[in-house]
């Protein structure tokens, strides 16, 4: 669960950082793909974490 929110949650952020930086269509894109991967992979580590602790 926690990577299906972590990539969701970084591609808003993508876009609301490439839509602030005043880019086009292909930037917001490119900027929601990098930060959901990113986020992704972010919680995909924190899920694996939480299992092996708990």
């Amino acid at each position: 669960m926690l990577p299906l929110i972590g990539g969701l949650g970084g591609a808003a952020w993508g876009l609301w950082l490439a839509k602030k930086r005043g880019g086009n269509r292909m930037d917001l894109a490119q900027y929601a793909a990098g930060y959901g991967i990113l986020w992704a992979i972010l919680g995909l580590i924190a899920s694996i974490i939480l299992v092996s602790l708990g």
